[in-house]
């Protein structure tokens, strides 16, 4: 990991307003004199000092009068970004046509009102001359402050950003809204870690050690909660390949229902007799999954079995007036109608009858089969055919039947 936070303080140290001289890094043991808080406005006001007051060299009124000063002018440009050039920019902001700049400009404005007040409360501080330890104790407490500051912003930028991101999901109703909140708490935890971790190895800390005990450490605990991070994995892909969402009827593996939550975990599902399923997400991710709320059309396909004793010219009159009533039906798509005398089965003669219903609609489809079947029954009573249900006909020779009959007579 870089040294963010010293690169940071010579940034500013080196900028071509020169306000502080180049600040000692608190990793240092014995700064040199000369060297920390001793920058060109520290020499500007020894310079006007000695030429104001040249026999009083203990005297300090300079030095406070331009810490005042600093300190003025600094509140004065906090308060004219705030409430002038960050109100110009939220104006700006109303005009367009994405929400990213309504939510991003807000949230930066205190951690930029924060970075003023810092770096010219430093300035001001940099007037006067320390000894080594306080000029220490002042870059550290600098250096604790530009960092807190900066990952303050990265935080707030980054929050914002992600509300933006969780109203779009929510608006395009995707599944990734659900671990939006989650996704926030992981980068804040992650920004904090990593602010601290550059906090300490720019107070010298062996950051590089730590981390490498955090991995072997973190290797142990995911050989134990293996099973959790499967399911965690299996939420992801839940989320990315989007197979269903919440509200929506699927079939996974040997339930059907209807889903009602997408947690990290599990995947909770209303099954069709109202008890509830929890699925683990590693399995959700591994098992075929139908969803039933997406259909597009719906087919319809059965068979009806007519009596053995049905005539040729009523299974003619059967197959076209099946035939007729289903291109009556405005629904029903005229090229997926099929009907036919297909097969002689063991009790019945079969008549396969399949059609496309345009609608996906689930009640629709249900009134529209109920009114073709009716439509059937009634064309089946017209022609005085009769279904066919499972039966057997045994034939036995004659003198059984005689013995038979003998039999139950004297009974």
């Amino acid at each position: 990991m870089l040294r963010i936070s010293t690169v940071l303080l010579a940034v500013v140290s080196a900028g071509p307003v020169g306000l502080m001289g180049a600040a000692a890094s608190p990793a240092t043991s014995t700064p040199a004199p000369e060297t920390a808080a001793f920058g060109l406005l520290a020499r500007m006001a020894d310079a006007l000092e000695h030429e104001l007051f040249p026999n009083n060299t203990d005297s300090h009124y300079v030095h406070w009068m331009t810490c005042g000063l600093i300190v003025v002018i600094t509140m004065l440009v906090r308060r004219g970004l705030v409430h002038g050039i960050f109100l110009w920019l939220k104006k700006l902001a109303e005009r367009t046509t994405t929400t990213l700049d309504d939510k991003l400009l807000p949230a930066l404005e205190g951690p930029v009102a924060s970075l003023v007040m810092v770096l010219g409360l430093f300035a001001a501080v940099s007037v006067f001359r320390f000894s080594p330890e306080v000029d220490r104790i002042v870059g550290s407490g600098f250096n604790i402050a530009f960092i807190g500051v900066a990952f303050w912003a990265v935080l707030c930028a980054g929050g914002a950003i992600l509300d933006h991101a969780q109203d779009l999901a929510h608006g395009r109703q995707l599944s990734i809204a659900t671990f939006m909140p989650l996704i926030k708490k992981t980068l804040a935890a992650l920004i904090i870690a990593i602010g601290l971790l550059t906090l300490a190895q720019s107070f010298g800390a062996d950051v590089k050690a730590f981390l490498a005990g955090l991995g072997i450490g973190g290797l142990a605990v995911a050989f134990a909660a293996q099973d959790t991070i499967a399911n965690l994995f299996g939420s992801f892909v839940v989320v990315l390949d989007q197979p269903f969402k919440v509200g929506e009827t699927v079939k996974i593996g040997a339930s059907t229902g209807t889903v009602e939550d997408i947690g990290l975990r599990s995947t909770k599902i209303r099954l069709v007799d109202r008890s509830l399923a929890i699925l683990p997400n590693k399995m959700v991710a591994a098992e075929p999954i139908t969803n039933l709320s997406r259909f597009t059309e719906r087919r319809v396909e059965h068979t009806i079995g007519l009596t053995y004793d049905t005539t040729p010219a009523q299974m003619r009159t059967m197959v076209a007036g099946i035939r007729a009533l289903l291109q009556s039906e405005a629904e029903i798509d005229r090229n997926s109608i099929n009907v036919f005398f297909r097969d002689y089965s063991e009790s019945s003669l079969d008549i396969w009858i399949a059609y496309v219903v345009s609608k996906a609609d689930f009640a629709n489809h249900m009134e529209l089969r109920q009114r073709v079947n009716l439509a059937i029954m009634d064309l089946a009573a017209a022609q005085k055919v009769s279904f066919a249900f499972p039966t057997q006909t045994m034939h036995l020779p004659e003198t059984v039947v005689e013995r038979l009959g003998a039999v139950s007579s004297k009974r």
